[in-house]
């Protein structure tokens, strides 16, 4: 208890990322990945005629997006503190101790931990509404913040 207060007190001077902007940061990374996912995948879907042949090859391929996904995130979290969404609607992730950009280990944690909210029903984003810090779950485990620039 004592150690939440006092990391509250030190981010007094912090402004949290709102809700709409994360959401629209969301928005454009998952616009970005899906449209580059689509292109890559442009000659093998190009010619189909049957939705369910174009669905079961994207669904073979979903293991392979999981996975940039993740790369995508952890990368550009890592060496930006942001992603292309989060650069766009300027916020960015920062270590909820320092205040700086997160070191390599968090940045995978919060870009595996963010694909699993997503896959359980997007409920470890749900958290963030129920948290004073708006963590979602990969910002809890990763020990992060989404903080306006």
């Amino acid at each position: 208890m004592n150690e939440e207060n006092n990391q509250r007190q030190s981010h007094a001077h912090i402004e949290l990322a709102s809700f709409k902007k994360r959401g629209l940061a969301f928005f454009i990374d998952e616009l970005l990945l899906s449209t580059l996912f689509l292109i890559a995948l442009y000659d093998q879907i190009a010619g189909l005629q049957d939705a369910e042949a174009m669905l079961a090859i994207i669904n073979n391929y979903s293991f392979e997006y999981l996975l940039i996904k993740v790369l995508y995130q952890t990368l550009f979290v890592f060496i930006y503190s942001a992603t292309i969404g989060k650069i766009v609607m300027k916020i960015q992730v920062v270590d909820v101790d320092e205040g700086v950009r997160p070191i390599f280990s968090s940045a995978l944690n919060r870009g595996v931990f963010r694909v699993i909210s997503e896959m359980i029903f997007y409920i470890g984003f749900v958290w963030a509404y129920y948290n004073k810090e708006r963590q979602t779950w990969h910002d809890k485990t990763a020990r992060t913040l989404v903080v306006d620039v």
